[in-house]
């Protein structure tokens, strides 16, 4: 059980920064800092896309026009993080054999 635990908490913190990567691209797209027809650039951006919009879609569906200002990569990762910690409340301690 701890194994899958530890999954998924590898799990979450790579996404985490995945999502935060994905925003600081795009950030620095918008002002001009990198340039998208840079193939590494464009590469790294079309994986980033990939990997973040199929879990952001939804979130951004939910929320409503915030007038340029997109805040779902910090719902996601508030939802991660609340996921993992919910997690870790369920799993039960394990003392091996330790009284106190």
């Amino acid at each position: 059980m701890y194994a899958l635990l530890w999954l998924f908490d590898t799990i979450v913190q790579i996404l985490v920064y995945i999502l935060i990567a994905s925003a600081v691209l795009s950030w620095l797209v918008a002002f001009n800092v990198v340039n998208v027809r840079n193939p590494i650039v464009s590469q790294i951006g079309e994986f980033l896309y990939r990997v973040t919009e199929p879990l952001l879609r939804p979130i951004r569906n939910l929320l409503p026009n915030l007038g340029g200002v997109d805040i779902s990569p910090i719902i996601l990762i508030l939802l991660l993080l609340f996921i993992s910690r919910l997690l870790h409340e369920f799993v039960p301690v394990q003392t091996y054999g330790i009284s106190g």
